[in-house]
């Protein structure tokens, strides 16, 4: 894929455009149209002069410049990267579906693994701040809550290749910080899908939802996790946890959110996780203890506080920031 550039307003002719904020501190961010890289977007544009990378969905995001081109052509993509000169760089994109990943093994490698060892390496030369969006699901689920230095034991493909990457990515560049991330949930953006929409839809419709009571993390809304990537930056280096502060069910979640709504006539169904058949394992309990990452600054509101954050601007146009 040749590389392509949009933004609002229209680039000029300069390969990466004009616009952001003049003279301010430059965010290179991959994944910008996926659900987490659009609410970095969302929290960090008034700080930073974003540049963010896309691959599928060439999304215009007000006030963001837009390469679309594919991470694992590593001379275009090092080309990219000392053209804009980025002061820091979020690495959020993968091919991040466990089942995806179970059936094509040697089609995400290179995304998942191969590609954030590379970006840590030209951090590490530039001399900038690297932040690494690891997973949760590094661990088995036996014996939560788990602390940065517990040993990893991933029970699917796409957590052995997060545990290959954060191995790499610290080889590599040993001063990167390098984030596991919960389940989170908000606004997908202009091109990601979520299961929070999902939830949304049927308490709004009133028709039936089937939630896991046997599966727990320890949730974050996107922007929220936003919030603790961008400390990142500028307090935290080697593995930190970016969890909540609240161990939940996925069914106990729906509840929770069931009542901020007050979708008093929602249908929540109880189901195991243990009971389906899935391309990837699941691990039950991969709720992560985050107190390395509170101490540092890191601060998640309650899940109800979260909620209530987010579903008050549930009806903002999806093209918009702020």
């Amino acid at each position: 894929m040749n590389k392509k550039v949009t933004m609002n307003p229209d680039p000029s002719k300069s390969p990466l455009g004009k616009g952001g904020i003049k003279g301010g501190k430059k965010l290179l961010l991959t994944g910008a149209s996926g659900f987490l890289g659009w609410n970095i977007c969302r929290e960090a544009y008034k700080e930073w002069e974003i540049t963010g990378t896309v691959f599928t969905h060439p999304v215009r995001i007000k006030g963001i410049k837009i390469i679309q081109t594919d991470l694992t052509r590593f001379r275009e993509f090092k080309k990219i990267f000392k053209e804009i000169g980025p002061d820091a760089v979020i690495h959020t994109a993968a091919l991040s579906s466990p089942d995806y990943c179970q059936k094509h093994k040697s089609g995400t490698r290179k995304i998942n693994v191969d590609v954030p060892v590379y970006i840590a390496g030209l951090c590490a030369d530039a001399g900038i701040p690297f932040v690494f969006t690891s997973s949760d699901l590094v661990f088995d689920g036996f014996n939560a809550p788990y602390k940065e230095d517990d040993p990893v034991g991933p029970v699917n493909l796409y957590g052995e290749q997060k545990v290959l990457a954060e191995e790499g990515v610290m080889k590599r560049y040993p001063g990167a910080a390098v984030c596991r991330m919960p389940l989170m949930f908000g606004d997908p953006g202009p091109a990601a899908s979520s299961f929070f929409q999902t939830m949304l839809t049927a308490f709004r419709n009133g028709s039936e939802l089937r939630l896991f009571e046997d599966e727990y993390r320890t949730p974050v809304s996107g922007r929220t996790a936003a919030r603790g990537l961008l400390i990142a930056i500028e307090k935290m280096n080697g593995l930190v946890h970016l969890g909540g502060r609240e161990r939940i069910s996925r069914y106990n979640f729906g509840l929770l959110m069931m009542g901020v709504l007050g979708a008093r006539h929602a249908k929540l169904i109880r189901c195991c996780q243990k009971d389906l058949t899935m391309a990837a394992s699941r691990p039950p309990d991969i709720s992560l203890d985050s107190s390395k990452a509170y101490s540092i600054g890191f601060n998640p509101l309650t899940l109800k506080n979260q909620l209530e954050e987010l579903l008050v601007k549930t009806t903002r146009p999806k093209g918009a920031l702020g």
